[in-house]
């Protein structure tokens, strides 16, 4: 692993999104949600993710010079198509169609077609948190998980992000709604370390802990028409008796308010002709329901609770957000960690576009 400063990280990724097509806003926009992944310590959808994002260019599966543009939209709901562009580009428009629609009605919800990877969920989420509300965004993605007793993938890892305001930060989850992303798999292999836990199984739903092996059988299950077989697992793990149809529930909740909502692929059908995403991004006013101070200071009492009960020695309640926040300060001062696999990508990407790489500090 190595660090390097998260300005210069910045300033690279806006010259390469410049070098690859993109507007000026546009590309300002993608470097800030892949370093804010990075700074956070969600590293499988930051910088990691460049080299996925220009081959999906080069393929003509993201168009660079398609504008997202509004398709309709009433006081509290809007519909956005992406238009083949990035799902940052997009579900950052549909979240400022939200705020807007939720600071005058009290509520907004928006849905994104035709739509690609949009980074981490919880970026818009907090963009709604920023403006006072609470904020919710969802994101199918491409086959990669096992219903329950099922050998072939056909959800997705779903990604489900939710924020509302405490202090010393807000109250923040980000998650798929598989055991892990896909990303993390990648990661594991770039590094060359053995899968901890359930996260896939092979074609006979046996346990697969060589990150890649998992990542053959992911590459078949989300770009083959073919299905061999294998795939993540639903949170819950390979058993009923750990409760994994709730994990497949809460993936299916998030295909039903992205892909069928916007009326495009469902994650199944994202390996057969087009190629599209969907997002559902979600913002209300807590203020109608009470004091947003008293609100505010009754969840952070509420964390803070949890925080504080008894525990195992040695061991630490986390609550969701807490460790990206640590991050988030820590890395500001020393730098975001890149995985040699990654630098090399990005290494090579610099030496091809002609732009300066981040120095390793």
């Amino acid at each position: 692993m190595s660090r390097v400063k998260s300005e210069d990280e910045r300033q690279y990724l806006e010259n390469v999104f410049d070098k690859l097509g993109f507007t000026k806003e546009n590309g300002q926009l993608l470097a800030d949600t892949l370093v804010d992944a990075d700074l956070r310590g969600i590293s499988s959808h930051g910088i990691q993710r460049l080299d996925w994002y220009r081959r999906m260019i080069k393929d003509g599966t993201i168009v660079p010079t398609r504008e997202p543009k509004v398709v309709r939209e009433l006081p509290g709901t809007v519909l956005v198509d992406a238009n083949q562009n990035m799902g940052q580009i997009a579900a950052n428009l549909a979240m400022d169609k939200v705020i807007e629609k939720a600071k005058k009605v009290g509520v907004g919800i928006g849905v994104v077609k035709n739509s690609n990877h949009f980074g981490i969920a919880g970026y818009y989420a907090r963009k709604a948190l920023r403006a006072g509300l609470v904020g919710i965004a969802l994101t199918n993605t491409r086959p990669l998980v096992l219903p329950t007793n099922a050998t072939q993938a056909f959800l997705g890892s779903n990604a489900f992000a939710f924020g509302f305001p405490a202090s010393p930060h807000p109250f923040m989850f980000d998650g798929a709604t598989s055991t892990v992303a896909s990303g993390k798999i990648q990661l594991a292999d770039k590094k060359g370390e053995k899968l901890p836990g359930q996260w896939v199984v092979n074609k006979d739903r046996q346990l697969v802990n060589d990150p890649r092996e998992a990542e053959d059988i992911l590459a078949r299950a989300a770009f083959s028409d073919t299905q061999i077989g294998g795939g993540l697992l639903t949170l819950g793990g390979t058993d009923v008796e750990n409760s994994n149809y709730k994990g497949m529930g809460n993936s299916i909740v998030v295909e039903l308010l992205t892909g069928i909502l916007a009326q495009g692929s469902i994650s199944a059908d994202t390996v057969r002709g087009k190629h599209d995403f969907s997002q559902f991004v979600f913002a209300f006013d807590p203020s109608f329901f009470g004091d947003p101070d008293k609100l505010k200071a009754d969840a952070t009492a509420m964390l803070n609770r949890i925080r504080n009960l008894k525990h195992v020695p040695g061991k630490t309640i986390w609550v969701p957000g807490d460790r990206e926040y640590k991050n988030l300060a820590n890395n500001q001062k020393q730098g975001v960690n890149i995985d040699d696999k990654t630098y090399e990508e990005i290494s090579q990407i610099g030496q091809e576009l002609g732009v300066n790489v981040p120095a390793k500090i």
